[in-house]
């Protein structure tokens, strides 16, 4: 095996876990001696309607799949089903990562379901993008998953568990080397800075974060919270910070690179992921590889790498007495919250980059 296509959604520049996670496999592949090409997309007929789009990435993908010998997509819907498709027709063998239910994340986004991916996974009606990346993983000759959360969800999407295999994400991040004060100075915010990263969706919890910065200012007059990132709840997250009068306690700074991003975990007290839903976060490692002390909601794969009290704090999604206390306890105790910093170190060691191509490759083999 010596030609690997990579079909994927988003790439670098882009930014996100897949264009991340599908960077570094490009570049592994490349060192290990494969020829890898990768097809992106979003980048595909960019001036075509959707409908047209999808069609012209499909015809893309045909002379790319015959001269390959494997097809990693990295979803199971843009890129997937199209090129399973040709995966099936040229005999190819076609692996598919699984790093969420996009079925749900749609219907979410849209306001097409207020239930959360565990209670969505019971509703009988699910959709046309439920059906696409149910039909692509049954036919996948292997599924990649990057927790055993995710597993269970595919497994329950009647995926043999046979073909269901776990690899970790490894994490491939340069912490800043600026000191706390530097990396304030740098991002032109001073305090007890709390640090969210995510796409403002609504279940990724921005707006209880928020809710609760007033209670935070009583502990605190130095309390900020920063969030980065983009996505559709922008300007309501706008509108919640100027109605609450928080605009100098609250900034919204929008994406970052990874460099960029570095710098604001170096300048924060605390990193926290009030998500409802976390399949397995890059952002949870690269928090505790810049020693920054983690506090993440009980939920998906998140429960695979924080340890309750050991490397970091495990709380209830939008709970806002949980979260008060947990940011309290880290404010208050200075050697939990340096205990917490180095316990993550260690915990990131057992995902490494490395770890993760090497089982990604085998794999494919």
């Amino acid at each position: 095996m010596k030609n690997i296509l990579i079909t994927t959604g988003i790439f670098p520049p882009d930014i996100g876990g897949p264009a991340t996670y599908g960077a570094i496999i490009e570049q592994a592949l490349k060192n290990k001696g494969f020829e890898v090409r990768v097809l992106v997309y979003s980048r595909t007929g960019k001036v075509l309607p959707k409908g047209l789009r999808h069609f012209w990435y499909f015809l893309k993908l045909m002379p790319a799949v015959k001269k390959a010998d494997a097809i990693l997509a990295l979803n199971a819907v843009s890129a997937g089903w199209p090129a399973l498709f040709w995966a099936k027709m040229f005999k190819k063998k076609f692996v598919v990562r699984i790093v969420g239910d996009y079925a749900w994340e749609m219907a979410a986004a849209k306001g097409k379901t207020s239930l959360l991916i565990d209670d969505f996974q019971k509703n009988s009606k699910r959709g046309f993008l439920h059906s696409v990346q149910v039909k692509t993983c049954k036919q996948a000759d292997t599924i990649i998953v990057p927790s055993k959360y995710l597993a269970g969800i595919v497994k329950g999407w009647g995926a043999p568990e046979s073909k269901i295999k776990v690899v970790y994400n490894g994490v491939d991040f340069k912490p800043s080397d600026l000191s706390k004060e530097e990396a304030r100075s740098k991002i032109g915010i001073h305090g007890n800075i709390i640090l969210s990263i995510g796409r403002l969706v609504p279940w990724k919890g921005f707006r209880m974060l928020i809710k609760i910065i007033p209670k935070l200012l009583e502990l605190s007059q130095f309390a900020r919270l920063v969030i980065a990132g983009d996505g559709p709840d922008k300007k309501a997250l706008e509108s919640m910070i100027k109605n609450m009068g928080l605009e100098k306690k609250v900034f919204l700074v929008g994406k970052k690179s990874k460099n960029e991003l570095a710098i604001y975990l170096t300048a924060s007290d605390m990193f926290v992921l009030n998500s409802g839903y976390e399949g397995f976060s890059h952002l949870v490692l690269e928090a505790m590889t810049a020693g920054v002390p983690v506090i993440a909601s009980a939920v998906g794969g998140n429960k695979e790498v924080v340890q309750q009290g050991e490397n970091g704090f495990l709380v209830k999604y939008n709970d806002e007495f949980n979260i008060i206390e947990a940011v309290k306890a880290l404010w208050s105790d200075k050697e939990l919250a340096a205990s917490f910093a180095e316990k993550g170190r260690e915990t990131v060691q057992k995902f490494s980059s490395e770890k993760m191509v090497e089982e990604t490759i085998a794999t494919l083999k």
